[in-house]
């Protein structure tokens, strides 16, 4: 058992236009989250699919409808009692607020995976996970508390989500005894919440969705709709779930799917963010930062959230809301989802960049440290780190711990691999006692698996400056 306090080229630019960049950009830079369930929703299924819905009428009833604290369920409603449910329809008796919550210490360095919430919610996948954590450097779960189902993991109290039904697949039947057993194993624990990918949310409440100029709620390419992130209901809610997890102990809130479509101009021309009041997209999504700071203000939680990886190299949003400096101004901690297989052919001058792992990851960081240097007072940056495959070639230790090295290699010591599935390469982690004498690890350099003795550490010009757009644009 481990304690809690656990840690263990320049690239030439070129610049086009930006329309063609922001599309070409969008379409590649998808994050891989977006098909988490395809991942996460496989053989890790359990049993535990939808319930009633309802949402109230007007911002007016936010304070009815939202802003409660937790409260008994004989107060929830005088007609009618909510009953939270497995899909196989088996009954989940309510979270209890603990009177006194774990305490988590945060390791010197967040080294991290994420879980979601079907293996988080089996016994046997999670102590797997627990088990692979006790053997590696590993110290750090991200738990999916809502995804991009909307549902919501826990037999939550929060009374807007058991009006709407967002509490008819529970995936973790025992919340409290989930954070107990990281405890113990000296594991860190981040509630990652999911905001504006939500149709529970915009099918019970259509006024918070993004709105069609022809009627209706839009739809997305892949007949998707989005909660309208200028709505101040979304904050609230999304909030007051936030809030429920700083009861039960959780140390850091990870906000995800801050953001506005990644669709193609031909879709977006119909969709109308109704209730902008002129604001921006950017605007939107600082709107949203600078209220769950607020809120959090006083109390002893870290905030965080997910940004496109393209983020750190692009002087504009992508369209989606999203810009660096007005995020990592905001946040504590920002994770730009810097995914070699992301990134579009001639991105850092590289043609195929899924080959070169090591390039990719340093060359976006190294922007994103840049840029932060001219923040006042900017959040740290924790990248996430691609653990799976997507094209050529298949990623495994070599790809994981390149991406790694790459990051120390710039200055940053922290990270979370991502996989759907949950499923990690535990041979491009260190082991909890060390890799053993005379033992190098391989990674995947210049496109060739070498020695990580092989690499070449290149000399940054502390003069640099951004250019217009730091990543080379499709011609």
């Amino acid at each position: 058992m481990r304690e809690n306090s656990k840690s263990k080229v320049l690239h030439p630019l070129t610049v086009v236009t930006i329309v063609i960049l922001t599309q070409v950009a969008c379409e590649r830079q998808r994050t891989f989250h977006e098909i988490e369930e395809m991942g996460s929703t496989s053989e890790d299924q359990q049993g535990e699919t939808s319930g009633s819905q309802y949402l109230p009428d007007n911002k007016a009833l936010e304070q009815e409808a939202i802003v409660e604290d937790f409260p008994d369920q004989s107060t929830v409603s005088q007609e009618k009692t909510y009953l939270a449910r497995m899909e196989s329809g088996a009954v989940v008796e309510r979270l209890e607020i603990p009177e006194k919550p774990l305490r988590f210490e945060r390791p010197e360095m967040v080294r991290g995976i994420y879980v979601n919430a079907w293996a988080a919610g089996s016994t046997t996948r999670s102590e797997q996970l627990i088990d692979l954590a006790n053997r590696t450097e590993i110290n750090t779960f991200v738990l999916d508390i809502k995804d991009a189902s909307g549902y919501i993991s826990h037999a939550t109290r929060v009374k807007m989500a058991q009006e709407m039904g967002a509490d008819q697949q529970i995936r973790i039947r025992d919340l409290l005894g989930l954070l107990d057993r990281l405890h113990r194993n000296g594991i860190y624990p981040i509630a990652r919440i999911v905001v504006v990918k939500d149709p529970l949310l915009t099918s019970n409440k259509p006024e918070l969705a993004i709105q069609d100029t022809t009627g209706g709620v839009w739809v997305d390419e892949r007949g998707g709709s989005w909660a309208n992130l200028h709505e101040e209901l979304v904050w609230g809610y999304h909030w007051h779930l936030a809030e429920e997890m700083i009861a039960v102990g959780f140390p850091e809130i990870q906000w995800d799917y801050i953001r506005f479509p990644d669709s193609p101009p031909e879709h977006l021309e119909r969709a109308d963010f109704s209730n902008s009041e002129g604001k921006t997209k950017s605007e939107a999504v600082s709107g949203f930062l600078d209220h769950v700071k607020e809120q959090a203000e006083g109390k002893e939680v870290t905030i965080t959230a997910d940004v496109f990886g393209a983020t750190t190299s692009l002087n504009y949003d992508l369209g989606i809301g999203q810009l660096w400096e007005e995020v990592v101004g905001r946040v504590d901690v920002v994770l730009p989802m810097v995914y070699p297989s992301h990134y579009w052919s001639g991105s850092f001058n590289i043609d195929e960049p899924n080959h070169y792992p090591y390039e990719v990851v340093k060359a976006a960081l190294r922007d994103g440290l840049e840029r932060s240097g001219k923040v006042q007072d900017p959040g740290s940056i924790r990248p996430w780190l691609q653990d799976f495959s997507l094209g050529e070639p298949t990623y495994g230790p070599a790809e994981v711990r390149a991406q790694i090295q790459a990051s120390y290699d710039v200055g940053i010591n922290e990270w979370i691999l991502w996989n759907a599935a949950s499923r990690y390469t535990e041979q491009g982690l260190v082991p909890e006692e060390g890799f053993p004498d005379g033992f190098e690890p391989m990674i995947r350099f210049n496109g060739d698996v070498v020695p990580v003795s092989k690499r070449v550490i290149e000399v940054q010009s502390s003069d640099s400056t951004i250019q217009i757009d730091t990543l080379q644009k499709p011609q």
